[in-house]
């Protein structure tokens, strides 16, 4: 049973939690809303402090870096003060773990924080790295790589298990400190730490999933190359050919060239190049299928460590899915009833649903109706921006451009492909049709409903030989008209069949109503805010 089938409420809110990673260029702050599966971060903010740029030379952290880390301290206790987390989990990496001077540094942080500081082992962090990358991508299964400023993690993710795993010092501030900030030497240095690590070979023709700052900026580079659509990170794949011919260019890059990129921060300038590199050594080594940019990594792998048993069993996406639909649905029950009355349309052989393609039917179910406040001339467009560049997890990016899409033919009506937003060369034609199918099929039932619940449960739809068959029952024969019928043909004829509206007497009729359910007259400011 998909997630999309239980029961949709709000939730018993916790307290916000707040995680400090202090790694060995950026120290970061994270205040996630609570502990749940779908909690989104109340708050993101990191200092680049360089902590680990001096590390193999002088086996020390500058006092520069030091200091820019505890003042960054300093504030992040501040601002997890001012949102109320009752619990913060601090850990650091690399650079601490290393320094001559790291027992000191970690002794003042915990000073200044007021809480203990875990310093990770590399196979604790690499664990951690891949943790997330489960916790935000769905049903990964391939060699997960978080490149840090100090050190490199790798870890094989299989069947749901961690196997392997081994941190290398291949980070980007490491190699070029330890290679003079030659590109040559770098790869030498970097040939020699994965020439041992043969279980790397099982990496060969299945996704590699990058994680870390240098990696997103080498991302955010090749959506600028090929005028990608979209802005979004996690899920972002790049196919190895692709992803190996870009990193050789980008290898060769001087800091001054890549300055008058945005995309690219400053303070990530310089450890580009060498991220490139180490992606290139890695792909020449590995063989995957594909590299996939995970947003999710150490931090959202710590958060997944404290859920129960039962959140983490949940599925993302349609965990963040109902968040949306209890928050911006005139009716969440309603959003369900979608899930389930829409299910007999795709049971025709020529276009029946993998049960992957039946998830994004669900969530696009769930938040059908969250653009219902906007005004009728931009609602499609609104709801299509707001889906396809919105904080979304355990979909790549063909998949979050078809569930937005669903929800714009939703609202705008069935197009032609040449007539359909740019942002849809993301998606195949069976991705296309499966959303024009899903958006027909929403469009016709909330003609039917007004958005209401209790009454798609009583309109059924079936097939009936060549017919695609509408059940309208006393009393909601009365429900009749020719808008009601034009929806109906217009559903019908993507799955090749005639229309037909079917009156039926004596029909049970059900009425789950709650008067909790039309949770859209409650006020819910934080939340509200945070999602605009």
């Amino acid at each position: 049973m998909l997630q999309a089938e239980q029961s949709l409420g709000f939730r018993d809110y916790s307290d916000p939690i707040a995680i400090i990673d202090i790694g060995s260029n950026s120290v970061r702050l994270l205040v996630y809303e609570g502990c749940w599966r779908s909690a989104p971060p109340l708050y993101n903010e990191k200092v680049l402090c360089g902590l680990g740029r001096t590390l193999s030379t002088t086996h020390s952290m500058s006092e520069e870096s030091i200091d820019r880390a505890h003042q960054a301290l300093a504030r992040f206790r501040a601002i997890a003060d001012q949102l109320g987390a009752k619990k913060i989990s601090a850990v650091a990496t690399a650079a601490a773990r290393e320094a001559t001077n790291g027992a000191e540094f970690i002794k003042n942080a915990e000073t200044i924080l007021g809480v203990p500081i875990t310093i990770l082992t590399g196979k604790r962090e690499a664990a951690l790295a891949a943790k997330g990358v489960m916790a935000g991508l769905y049903n990964a299964d391939g060699i997960a790589g978080d490149l840090g400023g100090g050190s490199l993690e790798l870890i094989n993710i299989r069947d749901g298990k961690l196997l392997g795993g081994a941190t290398t010092p291949l980070g980007g501030l490491r190699l070029i400190d330890n290679s003079g900030n030659k590109i040559g030497k770098a790869a030498q240095l970097i040939d020699r730490e994965i020439e041992n690590l043969d279980w790397l070979e099982q990496g060969a023709g299945r996704p590699f999933y990058a994680i870390g700052g240098t990696w997103r900026a080498f991302a955010k580079l090749h959506m600028a190359q090929y005028n990608y659509p979209l802005r979004v990170m996690h899920g972002y794949s790049i196919p190895t050919d692709n992803t190996l011919s870009f990193a050789k260019l980008i290898k060769n890059l001087s800091p001054a060239s890549l300055e008058g990129i945005e995309r690219v921060a400053k303070a990530r300038r310089d450890t580009v190049p060498f991220g490139a590199l180490v992606l290139e050594r890695l792909i020449t080594r590995m063989k995957p299928s594909e590299i996939i940019i995970s947003a999710y990594g150490l931090r959202e792998g710590l958060l997944y460590e404290q859920l129960s048993d039962r959140e983490r069993k949940k599925d993302i996406l349609i965990a963040l899915c109902e968040d949306l639909a209890n928050l911006r649905s005139r009716s969440p029950r309603h959003a369900r009833e979608l899930c389930k009355w829409t299910d007999p349309l795709f049971k025709k052989p020529n276009f029946k649903e993998t049960l992957r393609e039946r998830r994004l039917r669900h969530a696009a179910c769930l938040v059908s109706d969250i653009g219902w406040r906007s005004h009728t001339e931009y609602r499609a467009e609104h709801c299509l921006n707001m889906i396809a560049q919105g904080t979304m997890a355990g979909v790549d990016h063909s998949e979050r451009v078809t569930i937005a899409l669903s929800i714009y033919f939703r609202h705008i009506g069935i197009v032609k492909r040449n007539k359909v937003p740019e942002i849809a060369r993301l998606v195949t034609d069976r991705q296309l049709k499966h959303a024009q199918m899903i958006g027909a099929a929403i469009r016709t039932a909330h003609m039917i409903s007004a958005s209401m619940p209790n009454v798609i449960v009583n309109t059924p739809i079936f097939y009936d030989q060549d017919r695609l068959v509408l059940q309208l029952p006393p009393p909601y024969n009365i429900l009749q008209g020719e808008r009601l019928a034009r929806r109906l043909k217009s559903m019908a004829s993507l799955v090749g069949c005639n229309a037909e509206i079917r009156s039926a007497t004596g029909s049970h009729i059900q009425n789950d109503s709650d008067e909790s359910d039309n949770v859209w007259l409650k006020t819910r400011g934080v939340f509200e805010s945070f999602l605009r």
